[in-house]
């Protein structure tokens, strides 16, 4: 190495750290899913680097025969639309559980409205896994570890409950999959902003 240039010294001993670029999200997209205080329970901010942004809550172009003001589930394509004036849409990604979400199919109400509600498992989750889900069995109290998160939409059909929900989660990055048991869940931002959106009786159409 006698005689070598100083700079070829240099380059040879280098070593340097690989710069780590953080995505810049949207500040816009940052206070919609920001922490919420003014809750009951404080609901956590969502760490958006987890979540693909076409889950993100979004104004689209929708063209429809339904009425403004209805819900459409779906479920195959894991997008739910609030329907809106103009061919437009809100659009929310959403979690679909591997049974319960695909037992109903069609056109219901919305008959109940919840915040931060009580969570009973169906039969079925009791049965299929009862280590899980058997401690629960006689119900949960609303909070921050209830699976229904802080709102609940319940669907009704003919005036009897169908036992679908639209409801909020405690796994929020499962959005856009299908896992777990359950029915529909959004963000808990979202679930939250749906829920001050639509009243009682308020038709919702799931296609599955």
């Amino acid at each position: 190495m006698i005689g070598l240039p100083a700079v070829a010294l240099a380059a040879c001993s280098s070593s340097r750290t690989p710069r780590v670029v953080e995505p810049q999200i949207d500040p816009y997209y940052q206070a919609m899913y920001g922490t919420l205080t003014n809750e009951k329970f404080v609901v956590a901010a969502m760490d958006l680097r987890r979540v693909d942004p076409k889950w993100w809550r979004q104004e689209v172009a929708y063209p429809t025969s339904e009425r403004p003001g209805t819900i459409v589930v779906d479920t195959p394509n894991r997008f739910l639309y609030l329907v809106l004036e103009g061919g437009r849409a809100l659009r929310y990604g959403v979690g679909v559980g591997k049974t319960e979400a695909l037992v109903f199919r069609g056109t219901a109400t919305i008959g109940r409205k919840a915040e931060w509600p009580r969570w009973t498992p169906t039969a079925n989750m009791v049965r299929r896994e009862p280590d899980r889900y058997g401690p629960y069995a006689g119900g949960l109290e609303g909070g921050p570890t209830n699976p229904l998160g802080p709102r609940a939409l319940y669907l009704y059909k003919g005036g009897r409950d169908t036992l679908f929900r639209l409801h909020g989660t405690t796994e929020p990055y499962t959005i856009g999959t299908n896992v777990s048991s359950g029915c529909i869940r959004l963000m808990n931002q979202d679930i939250i902003d749906l829920y001050a959106r639509v009243p009682t009786g308020a038709k919702v159409v799931v296609l599955n």
